[in-house]
């Protein structure tokens, strides 16, 4: 379910006090592209998801959603 990461990856970002623009230049994306998936507009790439994962420091079932 897209939409649970979408709320993930924004409640991960804020939770840090972090811009869209500081995680994508983390994690070599566009800060569109983080702005498309938090709006839940866009499905990210594996790879994409994996850096993001590994930046928050959270496994991927929890940034896809799959547990808390």
């Amino acid at each position: 379910n897209m939409s649970c990461f979408a709320e993930r990856l924004k409640e991960l970002r804020r939770e840090r006090r972090l811009s869209q623009a500081h995680v994508a230049k983390a994690v070599g994306l566009s800060k569109g592209a983080i702005g498309f998936w938090e709006l839940d507009k866009r499905v990210p790439n594996l790879d994409a998801v994996i850096e993001l994962a590994k930046f928050f420091n959270v496994s991927l079932d929890y940034i896809a959603g799959l547990e808390d």
